[in-house]
């Protein structure tokens, strides 16, 4: 679908939920900002059931929370739910978001986490898709045996203390 503003163009495309969201043009003259440092975002689930966590191995043989990247015109809440269902084959009914906080993959490369409190009624039925090589649910009380980076460590335990409240 395509809208003609005066000379403006405008694209739309249709989010996860059937919403239409506006695209700007991207043929249109940059802003002041684009000289300014990047950081890719990635948009994270923590899902706690029974004092268990949700976690996922990744290719470099660390745990992980589900989630991953925003497709363009899609709200960090959409991206979540469509990333954590086709990860996990999980429905899920995402929260509030949690403290935001920049990791850096293999100490190299900064990436924006935005994590989000989730829930779900219970881990039955969970599935591993192609794109991690295992997944399972672990206590949260050992966290600090698995190969699981601290910073999501520390997602999980504020997650936990939230959901007490």
């Amino acid at each position: 679908m395509r809208e003609y503003q005066g000379h403006e163009e405008a694209y739309y495309t249709k989010a996860s939920i059937g919403r239409l969201k506006r695209i700007p043009n991207m043929n249109s003259p940059l802003p002041s900002d684009t000289n300014s440092t990047r950081y890719p975002a990635s948009i994270k689930g923590v899902l706690i059931h029974d004092d268990k966590v949700l976690l996922l191995k990744n290719e470099r043989e660390e745990w992980e929370l589900p989630g991953g990247k925003l497709e363009l015109g899609e709200t960090p809440e959409d991206c979540l739910a469509r990333e954590i269902e086709e990860e996990t084959g999980l429905d899920i009914a995402v929260g509030q978001i949690l403290r935001p906080y920049v990791f850096y993959v293999s100490d190299l490369i900064p990436v924006l986490i935005l994590p989000f409190h989730c829930r779900c009624k219970n881990f039955d039925g969970i599935r591993l898709s192609h794109e991690h090589k295992e997944i399972g649910t672990f206590n949260i009380n050992r966290l600090d045996q698995l190969n699981l980076p601290i910073g999501y460590q520390n997602t999980i335990r504020a997650a936990r203390e939230r959901h007490k409240l």
